[in-house]
């Protein structure tokens, strides 16, 4: 029988640990032990977790596994999911509140590592759009259009609706590929000229078209398809 989170030395124990050494220092079995808050019959929330992470192979694919396959997991119940969505969200939003307020957003490469965290692990399609200022700074994050496996429809007027009311005075846009290939389609090239045109008329520069797949991301700037 598996001994309580309770009997063990203080340093072990993972709430503990994090305020005492931050949560740098815990292992990813912990961190989610933390979350979980408990563990089930015979079984602590570090046993649980673990036993989480074996089943569904890492952290990652725990945390973007479809609700039904969580749900219908020994351990995980619609509290249990709950949590970990809404950690996982605030994780998005806390790093979205950081590039608003950080540097200018000058260059494709200043974006990936926040659009890796915002779409990569989606299982269908968002086309988003990053609103900036005229000295490049985030202005609003935008998820416009959400779509299914492979493809999501993009309506032009209503992207320019949308940059008008933000007084954005350039945009960069991004989409994700959930078959995690970030190559773009005839179709990608064809709506992102269609929106830079639109665009122009109404002076909002398009700075890049970022295509997200699974850790990598593509640059229609970097690529000279803009």
């Amino acid at each position: 029988m598996s001994t309580s989170i309770r009997h063990w030395p203080r340093s072990e124990r993972p709430r503990e640990k994090l305020i005492e050494r931050g949560a740098q220092a815990l292992s990813d079995a912990e961190l989610l032990a933390v979350l979980l808050g408990s563990g089930r019959r015979g079984m602590s929330a570090v046993e649980l977790a673990r036993e989480l992470l074996v089943e569904f192979g890492s952290l990652r694919e725990l945390l973007s596994a479809d609700r039904a396959r969580c749900l219908g997991q020994s351990g995980l119940g619609p509290a249990r999911y709950s949590i970990l969505q809404a950690a996982l969200e605030l994780a998005r939003r806390h790093y979205r509140e950081t590039l608003r307020v950080g540097p200018a957003l000058t260059a494709p490469e200043a974006t990936r590592a926040f659009l890796l965290a915002q779409l990569r692990d989606r299982p269908y399609e968002v086309f988003c759009c990053l609103h900036l200022d005229n000295r490049h700074r985030l202005i609003a994050f935008e998820e416009l259009f959400r779509g299914t496996i492979d493809g999501a429809s993009v309506h032009p007027r209503e992207v320019v609706r949308q940059t008008l009311s933000h007084n954005s005075a350039a945009v960069i846009f991004a989409h994700n590929h959930p078959s995690g290939v970030a190559e773009p389609s005839q179709a990608d090239e064809l709506i992102t000229h269609r929106l830079r045109d639109a665009l122009a008329l109404v002076d909002v520069r398009v700075l890049d078209h970022v295509i997200v797949g699974d850790g990598r991301c593509l640059s229609f700037a970097e690529q000279g398809l803009l």
